[in-house]
């Protein structure tokens, strides 16, 4: 976790890489701080039930990683209710596999202590500055995260536990020097051949294939001209961009926005705070604790050195209990209200917050300031001109969604009410929308029973927020078999292809038989030679190397020779000398070595889950 962290860390969407990289922890520790479910649990693993809250944040968790990793070509994807129900299905096979991990880890004793978990923070390079820990950044980097230190920790411990069982069952395995040296060897051998390529493109002028022969092609394979149901559409288009292009604005504007919302443009007041912390899970203990280190403070003793000795948040007892500058509403309310109601330098009582018990010392207070007019100009122009074109296009919208429902039968009503064109589609399936159209809800429209059969105006249809259309089928066409008129040309075409390939293929067989005869004087074809060819050679036709690196090895003084199906015809390939890999580098063979642990190590992680799953209690409760 802590390497991928260290990776996105460095860029401007570290917010968003960091969050996607946490996934692994979510799924199996950050449940118990979404808040308690009473419905039917998910899964009952073990008799430990996994809330079903905790399988809809992790899938959900898994839609937006998959909708970062296609794009919009996910709002497709997510349209089909059997593909995400088997993403479902998969993230909570995962959720097992992890409660399952954890289970056994606990069976066998396995803790994390506090230390272990602070040294991986204080190594890790994310956390660091010039390969010193800095607070400052550890702090920023889970700011980014929108997590507290505790419930990073809480997380932390969750995975390490989990590893420590993982290296344990997985770290055995190895990969020895001899497999991985025979692997490389055979990747790296190379093969001397030669070829002939028999291009069946010269045959296709011979080739002759009469009307009845596609007739009865036709006939025999009618389901590969199926033709899908198809429409075009007129369609009525608003979008908020091409407004805002038009929206002036002056600055007298300007100028009474700013005054009339400089709340908007002030900064809050920030607190800094200190804490002494304990959450050993013992409430009534931890509260007793700090109560008896209150005390001391009353009396005297100094807050910071009391936080370095006695808090068990050792990040922030570094620091004599410092955290961070906080805004109002930024923490737990407890610990919110708590902060927001001292006075500089005062201390708290015990606070029971969300994750354990604080004492609370107001460090200093940072006051609110108003930002001058010239720093928010140009953002209040942004406002002031998103705002006015708003306004626009939701009165526009009414309009279009009242003529087109009281117009149903036409879209030139609706055109005229908002002052734009009809717009119209060339025929399109369910699998080819145009690009400007392509979302899931306006293709379910345009193939829907109100647009097509009953030949209405849909209703408003967003493709994006702010921005709408209303369609009205233009022409619909069936699904059906295409006639064969329209198919008999591309018929011909194929069957011409066949038959020169045919040839191609009689023609190659005939230059085999005479060379496994011995006979190599060919008459109208020359062999090519190539000299040490690599397995993934990309100087030849692919099909040609694949064939020379599948063809057995030839006995000593004799060839192997054989045939490979190319794009257009076919080659005849003569084998005659496989060579022992060079050299090896170092660097090679470590690279073979690690690809080899990888593929062990995956292999071994699915048998554990698979024994863990076999000895298992797994329950799928259904709701009634």
């Amino acid at each position: 976790m802590l390497e991928k962290i260290r990776e996105g860390s460095q860029g401007v969407v570290a917010k968003t890489i960091l969050i996607l990289v946490i996934l692994s922890f979510a799924f199996a520790g950050v449940s118990s701080y979404l808040g308690s479910n009473t419905g039917v649990p998910a899964a009952i693993v073990n008799g430990t039930e996994i809330p079903e809250a905790e399988l809809e944040q992790a899938f959900q968790n898994e839609r937006a990683s998959l909708k970062q990793q296609y794009g919009e070509m996910f709002d497709a994807l997510s349209a089909d209710d059997n593909y995400m129900q088997s993403i479902k299905a998969s993230v909570l096979d995962r959720l097992v596999a992890n409660a399952l991990v954890d289970q056994a880890a606990s069976d066998l004793g396995l803790r994390v202590s506090d230390e272990q978990i602070k040294q991986a923070i204080f190594s890790e390079p994310a956390f660091q500055t010039d390969g010193q820990f800095d607070n400052d950044r550890y702090q920023a980097v889970l700011r980014q995260l929108n997590y507290q230190p505790i419930t990073f920790r809480n997380m932390m411990h969750v995975d390490m536990t989990r590893r420590q069982l993982l290296n344990a069952l997985l770290g055995s395995d190895f990969v020895l020097d001899g497999e991985a040296k025979q692997l490389a060897e055979v990747q790296n051998q190379t093969r001397d051949i030669r070829y002939i390529a028999v291009d069946a493109m010269p045959f296709l002028a011979t080739a002759n294939v009469t009307t009845e022969d596609a007739k009865a092609y036709y006939d025999s394979n009618l389901t590969q001209f199926n033709s899908p149901e198809q429409v075009s559409l007129e369609y009525v288009e608003l979008n908020v961009n091409d407004i805002a292009k038009d929206v002036s604005v002056d600055d007298a504007e300007i100028s009474q926005n700013y005054e009339d919302n400089q709340a908007q443009y002030q900064t809050p007041e920030k607190r800094l705070a200190s804490h002494i912390y304990a959450a050993s899970g013992d409430d009534a203990a931890d509260k007793a604790k700090l109560e008896a280190i209150a005390a001391r403070i009353a009396a005297g003793e100094d807050f910071a050195e009391l936080a370095k000795t006695e808090s068990e948040d050792q990040f922030s007892a570094e620091q004599g209990g410092q955290i961070d500058w906080f805004e109002q509403g930024v923490m737990d309310p407890a610990f919110d209200e708590a902060l927001f109601g001292l006075e500089k330098g005062q201390v708290s009582g015990v606070v029971k917050g969300e994750f354990g018990f604080h004492i609370i010392k107001l460090v200093d207070i940072q006051p609110g300031a108003v930002a001058a007019f010239d720093d928010v100009k140009d953002k209040i122009i942004a406002q002031v001109k998103e705002k006015k074109a708003l306004d626009i296009f939701y009165g526009l919208q009414t309009k279009l969604a009242d003529t087109s429902y009281e117009i149903p039968d036409t879209l030139l009503d609706t055109a005229n009410a908002v002052k734009k064109e009809v717009q119209t589609t060339g025929l399109f399936t369910r699998d080819n929308p145009p690009a400007n159209l392509n979302k899931p809800a306006l293709v379910k429209a345009a193939f829907s029973d109100q647009v097509l059969t009953s030949g209405m105006n849909s209703d408003v249809i967003e493709l994006e927020p702010n921005h709408v259309v209303v369609i009205r089928v233009k022409q619909h066409l069936d699904a059906g078999t295409l006639s064969f008129d329209k198919v008999e040309t591309n018929i011909v075409q194929r069957l011409k292809q066949e038959k020169a390939n045919e040839t191609a293929r009689e023609k190659a067989a005939g230059y085999m038989t005479q060379l496994k005869a011995g006979d190599f004087a060919l008459t109208d074809a020359q062999l090519i030679t190539v000299s040490k060819l690599g397995r993934f050679n990309q100087d030849i036709d692919a099909a040609i190397a694949n064939k020379a690196f599948k063809m057995p090895t030839p006995e000593a003084g004799a060839v192997s020779i054989d045939t490979a199906a190319l794009g257009s015809g076919y080659a005849v390939v003569v084998l005659d000398k496989v060579n022992a890999a060079e050299t090896i580098e170092a660097s090679a063979l470590q690279s073979v070595k690690e690809g080899l642990a990888r593929q062990y190590g995956q292999a071994d992680y699915r048998a554990v889950i698979d024994s863990l799953k076999a000895k298992a209690t797994i329950e799928y409760p259904v709701a009634e």
